[in-house]
């Protein structure tokens, strides 16, 4: 799949960035009296901001990333080593999309499913004050998420009397954003809350053209060209209260209000021919409209009973409501196409309920005890209804778009983890038993089925002190990837005239064994990173692809096969010159996967994938500050084909009048590159599908910090660091 071409590109990226993490300076010796730490967290002193490394994860702050400050959660992902993220907002981690995303530790319902990509493509992010990255996470997390895990850690506020800011930000093409955020603190009590409104364009031209060989030799072609337009208002409300019971106890409560509003306009055209014959053609006109909105509420207490002694108890629960209405419009220009009317409302209703109990204590050694338990129980409700006519006024109800799935699924989980220093070599082990009962009730079809398991789930990892700035770390942990809740459902759900979707009851979760073998090296401020990682996936759950005739497909979910995947990923952080930094990382990898039970021709593929990012951050004056980043993703397998290369470059710049007052400006996808293009590429199937999205956009904004004292600036880092721990 890669050419010589591809490979020196890849070659010339792993050069450059070992280069740059051997030619930072010499690491500065710990103080006198203090040993370097050996088990949990690392803190890279020095410039830029330090890139937080304990044994089981990396953290990167994107709490100063200029281009956060007038973006979304996607746009704050794509500066981070080790994430991808395409234009439709879909997340990969070392090129697996299965990857759960969390929220402070916590899951939510918006990340889940098939809207995780909307809900990270409209969210705020300069709320987010950091990124944690979890590539095998240990025993004390949720092993959902065969790629890992996604924590975005928010900001918090913990200054004595009022502080705050404002922002305010106007984009090309009408975009616009802005929010408050506010802190007060007194004596015992800690108040908080943040405000923000968001209202984003969207435009994308699209198409899709396909070749299906028939048995009988036919050939069948067909061409969809498209485009469609709208505008997204997001609405998201935050409030916060701690109260400090004692010195060793706080009280805290937490509740959130999210709100989507997405209205949509298209028109396509569509035309098949079967032996070079034209068989149907059609002009559509399609409306969607959808409100999505979250409401969440947690508690939590952590009471300390001394050093690393702590108790924490949280329980939490989440409400989505989701309402959507697609409503479509076609002219026939043959005899055979859809219904010239359609009108598809869909409602469903999530609740998501979690609770965690953990107790952690320190053990002669010196060691670590830490006890859990997690629940974490979803109740699901899902509607369609649909009416279709040769008019609006004609149009009745059609069973086909009529059904109800319910969904129910608790996921109970007791976990220990023991981690201990031995000399120089530090050991975190640990093992989860999880027991998930899951019914499911298509009450249309009236089918009910039960899909339970219970697994153990285990996780090792090492760190080995090389020196005072070198280590290895070793890890393996057993992962699984649970479908969604949807996938599970039968009923054969209308997506298109050319296209429908069904689930599967008997779906399995699919099982990965994921080992990593890495090495750091810190000088001075600077850190580089080399990790070598091996996937082995059982029991796969892939899209399975069937011909339906007429040139309608069926797309369903099935556990399919195998997948193997193992690369290299090289991270980078460090100093130029005093007033230029850089963050660097580059990750390329082979992946093997089994698509023979996928069905059209499906056989074993396997290839390559390069992909990289660089950043570099410039304070060219006392006021005046610049950042440059640039990324590319690469060329993806898929089980039936590949996801062609696509990059972007954008550009920021913040000038600070005084300590309080700032204005940035920044430009997303400066060279208009960020595209999608997917392939389907089979001896019975040939599909290439393509997105041209307006991504280019120039923000220009102000924040103004209010409250007691002087604010402190934290610097900036685009991607690759994070301030102290908190």
């Amino acid at each position: 799949m890669w050419g010589k071409h591809s490979l020196l590109q890849y070659r010339v990226l792993l050069a450059a960035t070992a280069a740059l993490g051997v030619a930072a300076p010499a690491l500065a010796q710990p103080p006198a009296g203090k040993d370097p730490p050996t088990v949990g967290e690392v803190r890279v002193e020095g410039a830029p901001p330090p890139v937080r490394t304990s044994i089981d994860r990396n953290s990167y702050s994107v709490a100063n990333d200029l281009q956060a400050t007038a973006g979304s959660i996607s746009d704050a992902l794509r500066n981070v080593p080790s994430l991808e993220v395409d234009v439709n907002g879909n997340v990969a981690l070392r090129g697996d999309p299965n990857v759960t995303v969390l929220i402070d530790g916590k899951p939510s319902g918006q990340f889940q499913g098939e809207n995780r990509a909307q809900a990270l493509q409209n969210l705020p992010a300069d709320q987010i004050d950091r990124v944690e990255v979890i590539t095998n996470p240990s025993a004390a997390f949720d092993p959902n998420g065969s790629a890992g895990i996604i924590n975005l850690i928010t900001k918090k506020a913990r200054k004595p009397g009022m502080n705050g800011t404002a922002r305010a930000n106007l984009g090309s093409n009408g975009r616009q954003n802005g929010g408050v955020s506010a802190s007060y603190r007194a004596g015992k009590v800690t108040l908080s809350g943040d405000a923000n409104l968001r209202h984003d364009s969207i435009k994308q031209d699209y198409s899709r053209a396909r070749r299906i060989t028939e048995p009988s030799g036919t050939v069948r072609e067909s061409l969809q060209d498209g485009t469609q337009g709208g505008r997204i208002n997001v609405a998201s409300l935050r409030g916060g209260l701690d109260y400090d019971v004692s010195k060793d106890t706080r009280l805290s409560l937490e509740l959130r209000y999210n709100r989507f509003d997405f209205r949509d306009r298209s028109y396509e055209s569509f035309g098949e021919a079967a032996g070079g014959l034209l068989t149907e053609g059609y002009d559509r006109f399609g409306r969607t409209d959808q409100d999505n909105e979250q409401r969440a509420a947690t508690v939590r207490l952590h009471h300390s009973f001394g050093d690393d002694h702590t108790l924490d108890l949280d329980v939490g629960q989440e409400r989505i409501a989701f309402g959507q209405a697609r409503t479509a419009m076609s002219i026939l220009r043959t005899a055979a196409g859809p219904v010239p009317y359609e009108r598809i409302l869909g409602d469903a209703g999530f609740r998501k309920t979690t609770a965690r109990l953990e107790y952690a204590r320190p053990l002669p050694g010196p060691a670590k005890l830490k006890l859990g338990y997690s629940l974490e129980a979803d109740d699901n409700d899902y509607r369609n209804t649909g009416l279709r006519g040769r008019s609006a006024a004609a149009a009745a109800p059609d069973p086909a778009l009529i059904n109800t799935f319910l969904f129910d699924r608790q996921v109970h989980a007791l976990y220990v983890t023991y981690e201990r220093p031995f000399g120089k070599l530090s050991v975190l082990a640990g093992l989860r038993l999880e027991v998930t009962p899951i019914d499911l009730d298509q009450v249309t079809q009236a089918i009910r089925a039960k899909n339970d398991d219970t697994s153990l789930y285990p996780s090792l990892h090492l760190s080995y002190a090389l020196g005072d700035d070198q280590k290895l770390k070793a890890s393996y942990s057993k992962r699984i990837q649970r479908p969604n809740p949807f996938d599970y459902n039968p009923f054969r759900v209308y997506q298109d005239p050319q296209n429908f979707r069904a689930g599967n009851p008997a779906l399995e979760p699919q099982k990965t064994d994921s080992f990593e073998l890495g090495y750091e090296r810190r000088k001075g401020g600077a850190i580089l990173q080399a990790t070598a990682y091996y996937r082995d996936v059982r029991d796969s759950v892939t899209d399975v692809v069937r011909d339906l005739g007429g040139g309608v497909f069926l797309t369903t979910r099935d556990n399919l096969g195998k997948s193997r995947t193992a690369g290299l990923e090289l991270v980078a952080n460090g100093r130029v010159t005093p007033t230029l930094t850089y963050n660097l990382s580059s990750n390329a990898y082979w992946t093997e996967i089994d698509g023979r039970g996928v069905g059209l021709g499906g056989r074993v593929r396997d290839g390559w994938t390069v992909s990289g990012r660089g950043n570099l951050s410039w304070q060219a004056a006392s006021a005046d500050f610049l950042q440059l980043n640039v990324f590319v993703n690469g060329e993806r397998l898929s089980p039936q084909g590949y996801f062609k290369p696509f990059g972007g470059v954008n550009l920021g710049y913040r000038h600070k009048f005084n300590d309080r007052l700032s204005a940035v400006a920044t430009v997303q996808d400066v060279f208009d590159t960020i595209r999608f293009k997917g392939v389907i590429d089979t001896p019975a199937l040939h599909d290439v599908q393509r997105f041209i999205p307006q991504n280019r956009v120039v923000f220009v904004g102000f924040t103004y910090a209010f409250g007691g004292g002087k604010p402190r600036d934290q610097g900036f880092d685009f991607g690759g660091g994070g301030g102290p721990p908190t």
